[in-house]
């Protein structure tokens, strides 16, 4: 193989910062505009950035077109094949966010003459969300199992269902951020969007990690099966179909599928939006309201809350 192979554009620099030479300016520019827009992001947002452009690429190479010299049409184009192969249409909206912002990107450091993707038509999003939850029972039969199995999975089962996390939140969580703070066991995660967070755990889930976790003061909460390093989620997404298929549950769940769970059971209690909408940690109160499955109710309208209100005070 030629020394002047190119590396690719998407993958993390190899050890000691040594990049392969590419000899052709073109390619070269290309690289850079790439590495300097995934820049700006890390952990799960950059592996997704990364994940979104490749597949650009890839798809353009196919149609013989270069990542730099792209028109307006084209994109609109790769957002129709997209849809004609199925994918969602908030996972076609979010692979057309990276790629105008890679765009955007490449015209403010004047990389390219003008963004072809300034007045790109993004697919209107259904707020109604289509993923596979539990409800109450199935939820309940689901962490009987896992109490069953107890140790690992049973700590984290508890985390994702009974308080929500998002994988990569549980996974990434140390020995060292538990704590006890006025009368509550505790647990400080890092939350998407470079925000922090420290929320309390049900005595179940407190009593489930004290008992996985046993002698051990630090280091990953989570480790895998040979105890060597930190659980990844192919692992735990695993564990998550093991657990459910024991349950006699025929639906096809992942992790996040017991964060649904989480907030539909917390809706339904009566939690109020605005509480359910802190714990999840949601920036914007419409996601929060897509896993609402009672809101169209009629019980539920605020006519009859607001009647018996009036009705209190003009007696």
């Amino acid at each position: 193989m030629s020394d002047t192979t190119s590396a690719s554009p998407f993958a993390a620099p190899p050890a000691g910062g040594l990049i392969a030479v590419d000899l052709d300016p073109r390619r070269q520019l290309t690289h850079r505009a790439i590495a300097g827009y995934l820049a700006g992001y890390s952990g799960a947002t950059l592996d997704a950035y990364r994940l979104d452009l490749r597949q650009w690429a890839t798809w353009l190479d196919g149609n013989g077109v270069d990542i730099l010299s792209v028109q307006r049409a084209r994109i609109e184009l790769y957002a129709r094949w997209s849809e004609e192969h199925g994918l969602a249409r908030s996972t076609i909206s979010r692979r057309l966010s990276t790629i105008c912002g890679f765009y955007r990107y490449c015209s403010q450091e004047a990389v390219i003459d003008r963004d072809p993707a300034a007045y790109v038509r993004r697919p209107k999003i259904d707020y109604e969300s289509h993923t596979l939850g539990l409800d109450r029972n199935e939820l309940g039969a689901f962490l009987v199992q896992a109490g069953l199995c107890g140790g690992r999975d049973h700590a984290l089962m508890c985390l994702l269902a009974l308080n929500g996390l998002r994988i990569s939140e549980a996974l990434g969580a140390d020995i060292e951020n538990l704590d006890y703070q006025r009368g509550h066991r505790t647990l400080f995660v890092h939350r998407k969007g470079h925000k922090t967070a420290t929320i309390p755990l049900a005595p179940r889930t407190a009593t489930s990690l004290d008992l996985y976790i046993g002698e051990r003061t630090s280091g990953p909460i989570f480790l895998n099966a040979e105890g060597t390093r930190r659980l990844d989620r192919h692992a735990a997404a695993r564990i998550v179909r093991r657990l459910a298929k024991a349950a006699g549950i025929d639906k096809r769940i992942s992790p996040h599928s017991l964060r649904h769970s989480f907030i539909t059971a917390a809706l339904d209690a009566g939690v109020p939006l605005r509480d359910v909408q802190e714990a999840a940690s949601h920036a914007d109160p419409r996601t929060t309201m897509r896993y609402d499955r009672g809101r169209g109710s009629l019980d539920r309208h605020a006519t009859y809350i607001v009647a018996t209100f009036v009705a209190g005070a003009s007696r």
